[in-house]
């Protein structure tokens, strides 16, 4: 993902983009990606919990983590991080938290796996993975030490 996602800044002529991780699962990752891309502007990290479209019917989280963006997004490259890309709900919701910080120069959205089942006009920029799951497949990242992916299937 790391060398995709260079590839991809690359060509767009990106030379110091902000990278900001949803949390949980796309901030463990955002952080390994930071690690290897090394950009001059510190981590975010997003807690969209108080932007999902659902809260009022998933309740409010026992342990809710502040958002993090320690630099201005105002005209900067952001890339925007998370696990797994599915319906589209939680990008949509971690935009909607950047847009008030301010207005960026651009959003490429990286994801470690894009599934389908997708509800809104979403993809990603770069994908770890593309996995075609069936409705009662989920996909669950674990960790952060060890970072596991696994497949679960509902009951």
């Amino acid at each position: 993902m790391a060398s995709d996602l260079q590839s991809l800044l690359h060509s767009r002529h990106i030379t110091d983009p902000a990278i900001i991780g949803i949390h949980t699962g796309g901030a463990w990752i955002a952080e390994q990606i930071h690690q290897q891309l090394k950009p001059e502007q510190p981590l975010g990290t997003l807690n969209i919990t108080f932007y999902r479209d659902d809260f009022t019917r998933i309740g409010l989280h026992p342990q809710v983590e502040p958002s993090n963006l320690p630099f201005s997004v105002d005209d900067r490259h952001i890339v925007l991080i998370d696990d797994v890309l599915h319906t589209g709900r939680t990008i949509r919701a971690a935009m909607n938290e950047i847009f008030d910080y301010g207005r960026p120069a651009s959003i490429i959205l990286a994801c470690l796996v894009e599934r389908s089942g997708r509800e809104l006009p979403i993809c990603a920029d770069v994908a770890g993975e593309r996995l075609s799951l069936e409705t009662h497949q989920h996909v669950k990242l674990t960790g952060p030490d060890p970072l596991e992916l696994l497949i679960q299937e509902s009951k």
